[in-house]
């Protein structure tokens, strides 16, 4: 009986330390990519408005999609990979739009990024709501 409950609770402490570390990685990359898509979409802004940005919008996506290459890979293991498509999705949708300067499509998909990546944030995020 005593050994069955120093196992249960040694599960249980693995479980919350494990979701604790991966909850942490989902918020830090949800929260980078949402910043630098943040940043994109002032530069969109001002190329609609026919502003020139300080910034050119082809590097900043650069620095977007190599930042979302190497977080995909670990977020992989412990997101829905439906999720993690929707927003690879979106992405290319936003790179595709500034390729053509569709500037006004372009600021739709990256408001659906934006979107997703915090429905991400949230859904995986250890709260009473997420478990029941």
């Amino acid at each position: 009986m005593k050994r069955e409950l120093i196992t249960c609770i040694v599960i249980i402490v693995f479980i919350v330390t494990l979701n604790a570390v991966t909850q942490g990685y989902n918020q830090e990359s949800a929260d980078e990519i949402t910043s630098q898509l943040q940043e994109l979409k002032e530069v969109v802004l001002l190329k609609i408005k026919e502003e020139e940005p300080q910034k050119q919008e082809q590097d900043i996506l650069k620095q977007i999609m190599e930042n979302w290459q190497e977080r995909h890979e670990k977020l992989a293991y412990f997101i829905e990979h439906d999720e993690l498509e929707k927003v690879e999705t979106e992405l290319q949708y936003v790179k595709a739009n500034l390729e053509v300067q569709e500037y006004q499509a372009s600021m739709q998909n990256i408001e659906n990024s934006i979107f997703i990546l915090n429905h991400i944030k949230e859904k995986f995020t250890l709260q009473i709501k997420n478990i029941f």
